[in-house]
């Protein structure tokens, strides 16, 4: 068990850096407020190669760190309904079997726009927000795909080297 807890630090410390490198390298695709979501490769890594639980429970102990280190009480807000509705989305689709780590990702990066905007309309109180969404998903799309691709080689070097 001590040695489990030690693997979901480094992970976590793992996330926080890559939060970190993410706000300091302007990722700017032409939308504002799209970002290429490094630290879902952490959580898909974690999901595949450790457990629902432990991912789980590194993708909303990065939120809420990365947000009082790096953000505000809004950015914690936004990513946690993004997080934690792109977790469930992920999870639910690797129980059913038929798909594999790329759709997987690309999923949880749609659903985390989703999430996002859903609780940016809630707070702004104004539903025109959603014009915004056919412009998030395409780039929850593309950010997903890409953080899918770095996934699935990274579980596939991970498993072959059997350290989990």
């Amino acid at each position: 068990m001590r040695n489990k807890v030690a693997y979901l630090g480094v992970f976590l410390a793992l996330a926080l850096i890559c939060s970190y490198v993410e706000s300091l390298i302007p990722f700017y695709f032409g939308i504002p407020g799209v970002k290429l979501g490094l630290t879902n490769v952490v959580v898909v890594l974690l999901l595949y190669c450790v457990g629902e639980k432990e991912a789980f429970a590194v993708s909303v102990l990065r939120i809420v760190l990365a947000g009082f280190l790096f953000g505000n009480m809004f950015s914690i807000l936004y990513s946690l309904a993004g997080g934690i509705l792109s977790f469930l989305v992920m999870v639910l689709l690797k129980k059913i079997g038929k798909l594999g780590v790329l759709p997987i990702s690309v999923s949880g990066g749609i659903f985390h726009n989703v999430g996002q905007i859903a609780v940016a309309a809630l707070v702004v109180e104004n539903y025109n927000i959603f014009y915004y969404l056919p412009v998030l998903l395409i780039a929850g799309f593309v950010t997903g795909f890409l953080i899918g691709i770095a996934a699935r080689e990274i579980i596939v070097r991970v498993k072959h080297e059997e350290n989990f």
